[in-house]
């Protein structure tokens, strides 16, 4: 049966009718659905699953325990190109299904709504509807294992009642069309972080990934935008933003801020990466660091080794011949990297380099600081974090980097909804 409603036929972009703001609302809220009766393998089979991840039955104890969020996966773009995707069942590629979601014990998720920043206007508005509309079938199509979040209350009463909490971040202040009533409407859909930028200057911002700078910041209006997400309580997400965007969004914010899927530019020297003085303001704000899992910005070897012109010329003939199927491009440029670091031919990056990451960012920022966010579904994983099953190895190695399990529960996630519930606060005048 198919994941979409009758006339909502969206994979081409553009070829359907347009996505009003009341036909995706109708999707609405579900009703609860008992948890499904099947239980997970992770949960019937804790010691087998601790051998095989190579990880400590407390350690999986302290994980299923914790209350483990991921700020960051794109796997939304499957559920838009990939017809035979299907989020309830185990599949052989990409990193996130429901199945391996139960098994790595992901509590919360928010789903990405994302596409390339080269997209703007009505049409970017109606790309960014499509793929809410998407992600909001998909919590409807599988309510016996997922309930749609906006809200930490949401959170934890959905892992109160075992079920995975989905939540929506956009990623691009490019689908807001320069029009603060978008902002609005996408906030009553549930959007609930908005990253400033993406890969390209906006209008009103600049970003880490294109050069030189236009306004040298955020504009008057992007003063507005942030202002307005502090009113909304939506989040303000600096990752992807130029150095000069977070300064500025930093100054004017009055609620906390998040890097939603970043990790440290002293371990690898990429733009989209926080520098040393961004983690301590992200602290000093009361703000929290989401360490991203994509190999190029954890590991420096690999980050400069990947511009070698082989590497980017078969980097560009993948995403030439996916057009723009972004999934296609994604899962395809993934494989490369992962098949040029297991043949040797770059450098191979182990899962243990987040863990570097997180110990940076704690060792600068302080440990209620430091959360996760993965890019799964949206980047090259490190070799042995294979998909999101895998995530009990992290809590495992902080555990044995000497975390205490109070402070590896924080960065599982309890840090995260520490941020989102001041973001709240600071929405209702509290």
């Amino acid at each position: 049966m198919s994941r979409r409603a009758p006339g909502l036929r969206l994979g081409a972009w553009g070829l359907g009718p347009v996505v009003t703001l009341a036909a995706v609302v109708a999707c609405g809220p579900t009703t609860r659905v008992p948890a499904t009766s099947a239980t997970p393998a992770a949960q019937g089979n804790d010691a087998a699953q601790a051998t095989a991840l190579g990880v400590s039955p407390a350690a999986l104890r302290l994980h299923r325990r914790a209350l483990v969020l991921d700020t960051h996966i794109d796997t939304p773009q499957r559920l838009a190109f990939e017809e035979q995707f299907d989020l309830a069942k185990r599949n052989t590629n990409g990193h996130v299904d429901i199945p391996r979601m139960r098994e790595g014990g992901l509590d919360a998720a928010f789903f990405s709504i994302w596409f390339p920043g080269t997209v703007t206007g009505p049409t970017a508005v109606r790309r960014a509807l499509g793929l809410i509309d998407e992600v909001r079938e998909a919590v409807r199509a599988n309510a016996r294992d997922l309930t749609l979040a906006t809200s930490v209350a949401d959170i934890r009463r959905a892992h109160a009642d075992d079920k995975i909490a989905i939540l929506l971040g956009m990623e691009g202040g490019h689908m807001i069309d320069d029009d603060l009533r978008m902002l609005r409407n996408y906030a009553t859909l549930g959007v609930r972080y908005l990253t400033l930028t993406h890969s390209r200057h906006t209008s009103w911002a600049d970003s880490s990934g294109e050069t030189p700078a236009t306004h040298g910041g955020l504009t008057a209006f992007g003063r507005e935008v942030v202002l307005e997400l502090n009113r909304l309580g939506v989040m303000v997400d600096v990752s992807h933003v130029a150095d000069e965007t977070f300064e500025d969004a930093l100054t004017v914010s009055r609620a906390p801020m998040i890097a939603s899927h970043s990790s440290c530019r002293a371990i690898s020297n990429n733009a989209r990466n926080m520098s040393d003085d961004m983690l301590r303001a992200i602290a000093a704000k009361g703000g929290v660091v989401m360490i991203n899992y994509h190999v190029p910005f954890l590991s420096e070897g690999f980050r400069t080794g990947a511009l070698a012109t082989s590497v980017v010329e078969r980097t560009q003939a993948i995403n030439k011949s996916c057009g723009d199927n972004e999934s296609c491009a994604i899962l395809g440029v993934g494989d490369l990297n992962r098949s040029l670091m297991e043949s040797g031919a770059l450098p191979g990056v182990s899962w243990e380099s987040i863990v570097d990451h997180i110990d940076h960012a704690v060792k600068v920022a302080g440990v209620d600081h430091v959360g996760l966010g993965s890019d799964f579904d949206g980047a090259t994983m490190p070799l042995g974090m294979d998909d999101v099953s895998q995530l009990p190895r992290l809590t495992d190695a902080m555990l044995k980097r000497g975390y205490s399990e109070t402070n590896v529960e924080k960065i599982l996630g309890g840090n995260f909804l520490r941020v989102m519930e001041r973001v709240e606060a600071v929405r209702d005048g509290r």
